[in-house]
């Protein structure tokens, strides 16, 4: 049976108003969209992303999520032999980067998700949610993340949005994640079959719900690796000072009492900036008035020898951290 992918309606189906439409990509980016799949877009189990054809990374990912019947399941037992197995996508021909990155000198940098392996982990049956999270282990739907952000901040962010929000409150919410992909983006110290490859350094997030049943509320994060990528010799600046600027954004309840959201929080005309893709208009609790110059500055992470990385085979716990104002 093929995958459903990303629905628009999916909310709830009923009511027109609470429809999320897919991500519009900018004049230049539709020109350099990965002919793939339907229309550019490859469908998941619950799921859906779009890729860039010169930088072969996702410019978005789109994901389903229904609290109300995810399944927990541990990472070792996804796959059989307990051990995670990425797959390069068929579809997606040559505009994906496979394994051969991950392998390459220097590569101190997880595979990160876009779409979280647990997102799409529910279903009438621990089968179904099972192969929901088993695809998301294909190339298309990863991009370098050095592990300080992969496996802290990053994870942490992820893990408040599902455990906390979603499967708590039974909530169905769509979720959009990607790298800010950048022509100024720093490249990786090592050619990969000859290339160059330039790593994005910041992340964005956005998560619809609605928190009535009757309108619809959205709220954004965005996070960063280009200090971890330079000062541990991963990645060598493009241009001869890096342009380290941006700006940022707060929310109100649902989704909002997250410890770090005063770092990582921002609003959505900062995603729209940065990303260059357009998002359904919606309420917005958090507003922010910090310049972009310093938002990119404050949310790059760091690289705390001393803190605990998540175990791969761990399984989802109680975030460190909340985000503000967005609860029920």
């Amino acid at each position: 049976m093929p995958a459903n992918g990303f629905k628009p309606d999916f909310i709830d189906p009923s009511r027109k108003s609470l429809s999320v439409n897919w991500p519009t990509l900018s004049v230049n980016q539709q020109q350099d969209l990965a002919e793939v799949g339907d229309n550019g877009k490859l469908h998941y189990d619950h799921f859906s992303l779009a890729l860039s054809k010169s930088r072969r990374f996702p410019y978005y990912t789109a994901t389903n999520i229904d609290g109300s019947l995810f399944k927990k399941i541990k990472r070792a037992d996804i796959f059989d032999g307990g051990k995670d197995v990425w797959e390069e996508d068929s579809r997606a021909g040559n505009h994906q980067w496979g394994q051969k990155l991950y392998d390459a000198p220097k590569s101190y940098f997880d595979r990160g998700h876009m779409t979280k392996r647990e997102d799409p982990q529910w279903g009438q049956s621990i089968t179904e949610a099972k192969k929901a999270a088993r695809s998301t282990f294909q190339f298309p739907n990863c991009v370098p993340q050095h592990a300080a952000l992969n496996q802290r901040i990053w994870a942490s962010l992820e893990t408040y949005i599902l455990t906390k929000q979603s499967v708590p409150n039974k909530l169905r919410i769509s979720v959009f994640t990607g790298p800010v992909i950048s022509g100024d983006d720093p490249e990786f110290v090592t050619p990969v079959n000859g290339q160059i490859v330039q790593l994005p350094v910041l992340f964005w997030k956005v998560v619809y719900y609605s928190s009535d049943g009757k309108s619809l509320s959205r709220v954004a994060f965005l996070m960063g690796q280009e200090d971890l990528l330079i000062d541990n010799g991963i990645a060598r600046s493009k241009l001869p000072t890096r342009l380290l600027n941006t700006f940022f954004a707060p929310s109100k309840k649902l989704f909002m009492d997250y410890e770090d959201a005063e770092t990582y929080q921002i609003n959505m005309k900062t995603v729209q900036k940065l990303s260059g893709l357009t998002f359904t208009k919606a309420k917005e609790p958090y507003k922010d008035t910090r310049p972009l110059k310093l938002i990119k500055k404050v949310v790059q992470a760091k690289d705390k020898k001393k803190s605990i990385l998540l175990s791969v085979n761990e399984d989802i716990s109680v975030p460190e951290f909340k985000i503000t104002n967005i609860k029920l």
